[in-house]
């Protein structure tokens, strides 16, 4: 088989973001019927089917796996453009999967200074969220370049670092204990007490729960608001019981908006970053890679994600 098109890599991930040949069409500024000529063209080099042409489509396994390299060659495309100084036309986007208690805590300050530069060179980071359980497949389908996830085993192609573990505590405010829990929360009425949860995917509810009540199992009285910064305020304003990030509501804590249940009872999380491996020597284990030396190559864009996460992560977190 030929080296593949670039042009038509370029469409299939524009189709896989965009899900339509209409708006991949923007993304790429041709016209549809452009993108249905390239995207004929590489399904003929490689002999497959990569896109079902649904509502909204959808890749095949063959569009999967070609899709991560196609992501991995633009990562690699800006990296070069950086290095020569040479002014893109279109600003490269690097994704990147994270979960949402993280996004709304740490991992913000954390990228602040890579996504400043980004403006005046010409690249950004787009934040694909989900629970931290599944950030890992966003990275396995080549959807994303790197994730912050729990998974600590490495895809074979890409590298993984522990970040740290986020200590996770129950929470709610002093009317809703007033009012609901004069007693305290216990065994014999917990089934009974509104708990919020993230997501059908959120499980730390439970896995509080388990772990307070020395339980094998627990059935909650799930209440669910999908919103990091939203959750939060759904506690304060008396909800129901919340099981959230202590490095998110320590301030709340503080000022007595917010009373922590148990507070001996933590559910730890322990957070590690995945990335495809791109070439060149990549920080592995935690310690950042060295910059290089003046008039040399600088470090891969993804590269200093990563870099950025670990460090980040090593002030905010507890060590792994």
């Amino acid at each position: 088989m030929k080296d593949l098109d670039a042009a038509g890599l370029d469409c299939l991930a524009a189709l896989a973001d965009e899900r339509s040949f209409e708006r991949a069409a923007e993304t790429l500024a041709i016209t549809q019927s452009a993108v249905s000529q390239r995207l004929r063209n590489l399904e003929a080099q490689v002999g497959q089917l990569l896109v079902v042409r649904s509502r909204p489509l959808r890749l095949t396994e063959p569009g999967k796996r070609l899709l991560r390299y196609a992501r991995q060659l633009a990562a690699l495309r800006s990296d070069v453009v950086r290095e020569l100084g040479v002014q893109s036309a279109q600003a490269e986007r690097l994704p990147i999967a994270v979960n949402a208690d993280s996004l709304a805590t740490w991992v913000l300050p954390a990228l602040d200074p890579l996504v400043q530069r980004g403006l005046r060179e010409g690249f950004g980071l787009e934040l694909v969220v989900d629970d931290q359980d599944f950030t890992h497949d966003w990275l396995r389908q080549g959807e994303v370049l790197g994730c912050v996830t729990t998974v600590p085993q490495a895809l074979r192609g890409c590298i993984a670092q522990p970040l740290g573990v986020m200590r996770y505590i129950a929470i709610a405010s002093p009317d809703f204990i007033a009012r609901m829990l004069p007693h305290g929360l216990g065994e014999a009425n917990f089934a009974q007490v509104p708990f919020l949860v993230f997501n059908r995917k959120d499980d730390a509810q439970r896995q509080w729960v388990r772990q307070a009540m020395g339980l094998r199992s627990a059935r909650l009285n799930a209440r669910y608001v999908p919103s990091s910064e939203g959750y939060v305020n759904a506690v304060r304003m008396g909800w129901g019981v919340g099981v959230a990030p202590e490095l998110q509501v320590r301030p709340l804590l503080a000022s007595g908006e917010l009373v922590a249940l148990r507070p001996e009872v933590q559910v730890a999380v322990a957070l590690y970053w995945h990335q495809w491996k791109l070439g060149g020597e990549t920080a592995v284990g935690g310690e950042p890679r060295r910059a290089a030396p003046e008039g040399g190559t600088p470090p891969a864009l993804l590269d200093q994600i990563g870099e950025a996460l670990a460090r980040g992560a090593r002030e905010a977190l507890m060590p792994a």
